[in-house]
């Protein structure tokens, strides 16, 4: 581990990649990157060299997924309200991190963050910001931090806009990265041909 962040991980594995496969017979998470590694296994990976601890969230009757996250050495959460969107499954993460002194968050559908861009991230959340935030090209990604003062707004989450309105507010740190991978999430096979 390069850098050993203070904050916890959270790793959002919930959604239902309904554009990846339409009949939803197939988890894109479980889809394997060309050089064979499955999606969510690489994205836990990265987040994992930064942070000690990660909380995977999935959704229920995710069985096969919670074993790879919990393989990759995830500590795996099963958010009960995960149909109602990333927010329901944010505050389901952050309330399983009891005692976590901030958190970084990532998708497990964006498996090319660089680890430096975490680290970033990481150092910058650790140095005291309250809410930090990648940015490529003007377009803000993931992973983002969040300080412990969010813990109550983290927790009162719902619904598919997830934590979007507290990245809005002026009290974001932002870093600008040269890391597309901060952009780059697999929503359609071809994506995966591509990462």
């Amino acid at each position: 581990m390069a850098y050993a962040s203070l904050a916890t991980g959270v790793l959002l594995a919930a959604g239902f990649g309904s554009r990846f496969d339409p009949d939803g017979l197939h988890n894109k998470l479980l889809a394997r990157m060309p050089d064979g590694t499955p999606v969510a296994h690489e994205a836990a990976h990265r987040l994992l060299r930064v942070v000690s601890q990660v909380v995977a969230v999935v959704r229920p009757g995710s069985d096969a997924l919670a074993r790879l996250l919990n393989d990759a050495g995830c500590d795996v959460v099963f958010a009960l309200d995960a149909e109602r969107g990333m927010g329901a499954s944010l505050a389901a993460g952050v309330e399983a991190s009891e005692g976590a002194e901030g958190w970084i968050v990532a998708l497990a559908d964006m498996p090319r963050i660089a680890i430096s861009t975490i680290e970033e991230v990481a150092r910058t959340l650790d140095g005291g910001a309250s809410l930090v935030a990648p940015y490529y090209h003007g377009q803000r990604g993931h992973p983002v931090g969040f300080g412990i003062e969010h813990r109550d707004a983290l927790l009162a989450l719902d619904g598919d806009t997830g934590a979007r309105s507290l990245l809005m507010s002026q009290q974001v740190t932002r870093l600008d990265v040269d890391d597309p991978g901060i952009l780059r999430d697999v929503d359609t096979p071809e994506d995966l041909r591509n990462v």
